[in-house]
């Protein structure tokens, strides 16, 4: 019995026809087609069971699917001269065989079926004097889409049995991925005590075909990693793993084959057989070479004959002697010392779990640097050590808690080892390991893990500072997997920027990862546990948002960041008013002499930054006014968003000011606060007797010059301290800092 069965998406009243060469499949005659049946729990997959004859030994029946659609016509699936086909043989007909054919309209140049019930398979042979190979990959492995399932495995199978005697067991499971085949390992691979274990996965069961660009990094990242636990796992039951190295995918891009052969040649890097496939199935673009696929992630009969014929069996030419030979190598004590003194200073390292032990008994201490020529020297001839950075495991105050190491294998970090230290430092590598860690994102120097729930790892492997921030919308979004709350880096406390705020739409603070460095954070408050202060400026001109930018507490623009508001009664009027006329065309004229756009209604309002090289405003204003439109909208709502969703408000505006227009400000101010603390703060070269007994008022007699400050760069850095010293003196910092969204949330 042969059950034929395809996957095709229909209209209400169509259904797909079966006719092909042979009596049963009606002689290619349309009238004489066997129409397939489907089901709702099923669909849309198309099958019909049909017993075919054999006639005069092994033949092959080739066929197609028809289309008919209500009215009864009929659509073939091509009109080329190719057709589908199989080979029939009476030895097959033991069980109902499945004839999978994929999708209607996509022409396999290979068949793939497989027996329904598949025989029991024998024992293994306890006598045998072979070695015992244990497979575990993922469907590729268990070999679809080969003819009945008899892919790269089952071919080795045979003759590993044939010329050596070996007995393979396949354990392989359908989409596994790393993840998956960790947790499985210790009850399919363990228990049947294997001399080899053949690990068989790919990139695209980890996603890498269909993830987010900005993802792709952090699944190579996890799927190397992965593979590197799963061959110490294999160590560590006493066998010898094997890889199976990355192959195509039919929808890879030429970043995805970029990143394939990147794994790929850090694999055969590793210390461990790699059987070698791209050269075999690759078309030198990613995916498969032709004639080689069944789809884009399966090779057919043809590329598993192609991936066994590339595997060198002279890998599995060991005798139980060498064998043993080889364990013992992986069974030595796992950390040996690579230097020592006189002192008892020593360094030692665990090459296979990427670790490193500096361990100082004396009374002094030690400062590891990139001069310290000796040491550099053992580390670089005997401690393979692997690029990127490595972490304490535990570290006292003072300790630096990570070391970043160069291509070259040298440590590229400063570390003070202060006396009577014992430490233990292991690559960020091993992070990146599903059962380790979540990684959150990876960009292939930047990568956020998530420990568990109250604790994450910030790794930064480039040499620039990475400055990370609510506007950076994967990483504010990949940060929704944690618990919201208040983040803190418990080493360094008080260093600004190591205060991570998480809501539930991500991120709301701004962090800085330094070069080279790993920065733990650990829950430490709920958000409502701590009084978060958002800073609005109000004009009279951008000296404000200046001063913010330099200090790094700026974030998106506020409605008078850009503007020149120099009358502060016009700025209690829009804020009374909700903005509404800040862009109101009707209300708004260029003035080529001055080249600044003026308000009619508020005349102390202009704007310097709107108008465009490509524009005319002279002529056409109607770019110009559509532009501000979308610009102090977007401004606007986050105005009202901060006002709102902050636990204080500080309010700032430069300029001179008179009491009266103060007075009026703050009694609007205190309308639109409705209850919520908030302050103005006055930043004017002026007496503080002006504003003296004001609610709600803080003056300094400062003068910040916008002009100036574009002009010395200096002076402008001279102003930002003076701002950040005020700032201070109000309990204002990073740590309890409101970073309103760039898009607010709506709702």
């Amino acid at each position: 019995m042969y059950r034929f069965q395809i996957s095709a998406y229909t209209q209400t009243g169509e259904f797909i026809g079966l006719v092909g060469s042979t009596p049963e499949l009606g002689l290619w005659e349309i009238k004489k087609c066997i129409h397939l049946r489907t089901s709702g729990d099923r669909y849309p997959l198309w099958w019909t069971d049909i017993e075919i004859q054999e006639s005069g030994g092994q033949h092959r029946v080739e066929y197609k699917y028809i289309r008919f659609d209500a009215n009864g016509n009929a659509r073939w699936e091509n009109l080329l001269d190719t057709n589908r086909w199989i080979l029939i043989d009476s030895k097959d007909h033991s069980s109902t065989i499945i004839v999978d054919d994929g999708a209607f309209g996509y022409l396999q140049p290979y068949p793939f079926g497989y027996i329904e019930k598949p025989a029991v398979k024998k024992p293994l042979d306890e006598e045998s004097k072979g070695l015992k190979i244990v497979v575990i990959g993922s469907s590729v492995a268990l070999g679809h889409k080969a003819w009945f399932l008899k892919g790269w495995v089952w071919l080795l199978a045979q003759a590993l049995e044939q010329k050596y005697g070996h007995q393979l067991v396949n354990v392989s499971e359908v989409g596994a991925n790393v993840s998956r085949t960790i947790a499985r390992f210790p009850w399919f691979v363990t228990p049947e005590k294997p001399d080899i274990v053949i690990i068989a996965l790919s990139l695209g069961n980890e996603g890498l075909a269909y993830c987010s660009p900005h993802e792709r990094r952090a699944v190579q990242r996890r799927f190397e990693s992965g593979l590197q636990q799963l061959v110490k796992m294999t160590r560590d039951i006493g066998a010898i793993p094997i890889l199976g190295g990355v192959y195509p995918n039919g929808d890879y891009s030429q970043e995805h084959y970029w990143l394939l052969r990147d794994t790929h040649n850090r694999m055969l890097s590793w210390d461990v057989a790699v059987l070698d496939w791209l050269a075999a199935v690759d078309d030198g673009q990613g995916r498969w070479k032709a004639g080689t696929s069944f789809d884009p992630a399966h090779p057919n009969t043809v590329g598993h004959r192609l991936m066994y014929e590339q595997i060198d069996q002279h890998l599995f030419d060991i005798d139980k002697d060498e064998l043993a030979k080889e364990k013992q190598r992986f069974q030595q004590p796992n950390e040996f010392a690579i230097y020592f003194d006189n002192a008892g200073f020593h360094v030692s390292v665990c090459i296979e779990e990427k670790r490193l032990r500096i361990v100082n008994p004396s009374q002094y201490s030690y400062t590891i640097a990139p001069y310290w020529q000796e040491l550099q020297t053992a580390l670089q001839s005997r401690a393979g050590l692997i690029p990127g950075i490595y972490i304490a495991k535990s570290v006292k105050p003072g300790t630096l808690p990570f070391f970043a190491v160069q291509e070259d294998g040298a440590i590229a970090t400063t570390v003070n080892i202060p006396p009577g230290t014992d430490l233990e430092y292991s690559a960020a590598f091993n992070l990146f390991s599903p059962n380790n860690s979540q990684v959150l994102f990876y960009d292939g120097h930047l990568g956020i893990l998530q420990a568990d729930e109250r604790h994450l790892w910030i790794i930064n492997e480039s040499d620039n500072e990475y400055n990370i921030q609510p506007m950076w919308t994967e990483v504010c979004n990949a940060l929704k997997a944690m618990p919201s709350g208040v983040y803190e880096d418990p080493l360094h406390p008080d260093i600004p920027f190591r205060t991570m705020m998480i809501g539930k739409d991500g991120l709301e603070s701004r962090v800085k990862a330094p070069p080279k460095s790993a920065v733990f954070f650990q829950y430490k408050c709920q958000l409502s546990d701590i009084s978060r202060v958002a800073i609005l400026p109000l004009g009279d001109r951008c000296a404000v948002r200046m001063m913010l930018y330099k200090m790094e507490y700026d974030g998106p623009a506020f409605p008078f960041d850009l503007t020149r508001a120099t009358n502060i009664a016009d700025v209690a009027d829009a804020i009374e008013n909700g903005f509404y006329d800040m862009w109101n065309p009707a209300l708004l004229h260029y003035s080529p002499d001055a080249g600044r756009i003026y308000h009619s209604k508020w005349s102390g309002l202009s704007f310097a930054h709107e108008v465009e090289e490509a524009d005319d405003p002279s002529n056409n204003m109607s770019p110009v006014h559509e532009r501000m439109r979308v610009r102090y909208t977007a401004r606007s709502e986050r105005f009202w968003y901060a006002l709102q969703h902050c636990d204080k408000v500080l309010f700032v505006r430069t300029g001179i000011s008179d009491r009266g227009g103060v007075i009026d400000l703050v009694n609007k101010l205190e309308k639109q606060c409705q209850g919520k603390p908030f302050h103005l703060l006055l930043l004017s070269p002026q007496s503080d007797d002006e504003f003296l007994d004001l609610p709600n008022v803080l003056h300094y007699n400062v003068e910040f010059n916008p002009d100036r400050m574009y002009d010395d760069l200096g002076h402008w850095m001279y102003c930002t301290e003076v701002m950040r010293g005020i700032l201070e003196s109000l309990g204002v910092s990073s740590k309890n800092l409101f970073w309103c969204p760039p898009k607010t949330p709506k709702g």
